[in-house]
């Protein structure tokens, strides 16, 4: 008997110790949730900037591209890569031996062809005029002496001395006579048709561009800076040997740059000619350019696997450091609110499209519904729904999601 009283007081120890443990986890439990530690922020007011940020490359505003005029080889380099130099100073010298070769060509082509036009201009040139001058002269003999063989066989048939197919024959030879003084004559008055006299001009014509060519790509074989700027890519070295059109060096006035930068598509509708623009390049860590939007995406292209429209930026401050065709992060301000209500945008909740906040009333969390506004990178600007001063929490120190009533402690 005393066995199972011992017995069922032990059980009554366990069954208390349990209902203890229970008590103290529920108890445990309140007053965590009771007091759920948050990090706030207090409303204040500042300026927020709204920004989008993409990739972009550098480009010369003028970009001077020197191809070789022909196949030949680099008889000399003045310049290096990097080399600031003036208007018109010589940079290299192709070999122009050929070049040479090709205006003497086409200048021996212009004469010939300027002798023939002449030639059809004054009707043949002085030896055919001097035989066309004799063969009138023959022709007008001839002439003149089958007019007498026919006046004399005329009489002598009168008096019955010549037979009429006499008169006849010496009549025709007649004929003959005079249709080869007025052949002569047509000859040598108009040699040349019209269409003659074209193509006369038009061979001279042709032989003058010709000349014109020849002499351009002897003037190209000297190169020399069509601007002060620098010389920013060599291709060739003395004595490398280059095909007709290779390009040979690049130029420009690195003062004088833009950059056009590729923001995808949804992005294009905030953008607007002026807006301000930061320029970063990565090879130059901590310095910044500054720019503006100097023209709006006109279409949207493929760039890799994005949609984007291109953008041109202008920029203000460009001390020459910025190298063409280096890549570099561009960041455009697309809007801006002065003194605006501002709050971490971790503070602000979208929920079926509804803003909302957590706000700390006495030790509470209120769920408070918002308009925003712009937003940056860190901050969003309110528009309503909460004034200066207000407390709104960020989150919770455990993790925990934010309701509504929660009870809180705010951690500093």
């Amino acid at each position: 008997m005393a066995k199972q009283s011992k017995e069922l007081n032990w059980r009554w120890v366990w069954l208390g110790a349990g209902i203890i443990l229970v008590l103290v986890f529920f108890s445990v439990r309140s007053l965590t949730r009771d007091r759920l530690q948050v990090r706030a922020v207090q409303v204040t007011r500042e300026s927020i900037e709204s920004t989008r940020s993409t990739n972009g490359r550098v480009e010369p505003e003028e970009n001077f591209e020197i191809h070789s005029p022909l196949a030949t080889t680099v008889k000399r380099v003045f310049v290096q890569e990097g080399d600031r130099v003036t208007a018109g100073k010589v940079l290299l010298e192709l070999d122009d031996i050929q070049a040479r070769a090709r205006v003497a060509t086409a200048e021996s082509a212009l004469k010939s062809a300027q002798a023939g036009l002449d030639a059809v201009t004054h009707n043949g040139t002085l030896e055919q005029q001097q035989a066309s001058t004799a063969d009138v002269t023959r022709a007008r003999l001839d002439r003149d002496s089958a007019q007498r063989d026919l006046n004399a066989l005329v009489k002598l048939s009168a008096n019955g001395a010549a037979s009429a197919g006499e008169v006849a024959a010496a009549r025709q030879r007649l004929d003959s006579a005079n249709a080869a003084l007025d052949a002569s004559q047509i000859t040598a008055k108009g040699r040349y048709s019209p269409a003659d006299m074209a193509r006369a001009q038009a061979a001279v014509n042709d032989a003058e561009v010709n000349l014109d060519a020849a002499r351009d790509v002897e003037s190209k074989t000297t190169v020399r800076a069509p601007i002060a700027g620098t010389v920013y890519n060599l291709d060739v070295k003395q004595t490398d040997f280059v095909e007709e059109g290779k390009l040979i060096l690049q130029m420009a006035d690195l003062h004088h740059e833009r950059v056009r930068a590729y923001f995808d598509e949804p992005d294009i509708g905030l953008l607007s000619v002026g807006q301000p623009v930061l320029i970063k390049w990565d090879a130059r860590l901590g310095q910044v350019w500054h720019g503006r939007i100097e023209r709006v995406p006109i279409t949207v292209t493929t760039y890799g696997t994005r949609n984007v429209g291109e953008v041109l930026v202008r920029i203000d401050d460009n001390d020459g450091q910025l190298l063409p065709a280096t890549n570099v992060a561009v960041t455009v301000t697309t809007s801006t609110e002065s003194n605006a209500l501002s709050i971490p945008r971790e503070a602000l909740h979208v929920e079926n499209g509804k803003a909302f906040v957590y706000r700390i009333v006495g030790d509470q969390l209120k769920r408070t519904p918002v308009t925003y506004g712009s937003q940056s990178l860190t901050q969003a600007a309110i528009l309503s729904g909460l004034n200066a001063g207000d407390w709104v929490a960020t989150g919770s120190i455990s993790g925990q999601p934010l309701q509504q009533e929660v009870p809180v402690k705010v951690v500093k």
